[in-house]
């Protein structure tokens, strides 16, 4: 395992949009009736966020400090 367990910038900003994408989708879920644009919106968002964690890493930016 490695020494930063994900405390890293490329692994919080997947985190950080990963999160706005289930709160997206969830508030779309919630709404009565379901807003499936939302829903597929924040959906997306979370496709996004692991695109961003793979870019960041490769440039770098998922390796410890040390």
């Amino acid at each position: 395992m490695a020494d930063n367990h994900g405390n890293t910038p490329a692994a919080w900003t997947a985190v950080l949009i990963a999160l706005v994408g289930f709160v997206v989708g969830g508030v779309g879920v919630a709404l009565s009736p379901i807003n499936y644009v939302l829903f597929w919106v924040g959906a997306g968002l979370v496709g996004v966020a692991a695109v961003a964690f793979l870019v960041m890493a490769k440039m770098g930016l998922h390796e410890s400090a040390h």
